[in-house]
């Protein structure tokens, strides 16, 4: 059975950092990218960033280009997601994800995704 659980999420001040962690386990994960996702009050689930489990390559979407990190310790199966400088506009709720590289997959988009964690709320407040 696989599971992701994600933790670290919390209040933080703008301009602020937090690191959140994904512990995935029940399958390897070699041949999927292993990716962040948020979703706002109101709003849809967008992609953030994802990671080649196998390789280590990484893609983020344009509003976090800079900002944020993603990194994954094979060891310990985590994934990680440094997050500085926030913003209000950062605010959500963050899950974890698994997409498996496929034809037809597209790691940044939600259909494609095999494996959700519950999320873990980041709130960016003064």
């Amino acid at each position: 059975q696989v599971q992701l659980v994600e933790s670290g999420g919390g209040l933080v001040q703008p301009g602020g950092s937090l690191r959140l962690s994904c512990a995935a386990s029940g399958r390897t994960f070699n041949g999927y990218v292993m990716g962040w996702f948020r979703q706002a009050p109101g709003k849809e689930r967008e992609f953030v960033a994802g990671i080649n489990w196998s390789y280590g390559s990484t893609d983020y979407a344009d509003s976090v280009k800079g900002r944020f990190t993603i990194s994954r310790d094979k060891a310990k199966n985590t994934v990680y997601l440094q997050m500085n400088s926030l913003k209000l506009e950062d605010t959500a709720v963050y899950y974890c994800a698994a997409t498996q590289i496929t034809r037809s997959s597209s790691y940044r988009n939600v259909r494609s995704v095999d494996y959700w964690g519950k999320g873990t709320l980041v709130t960016v407040s003064s």
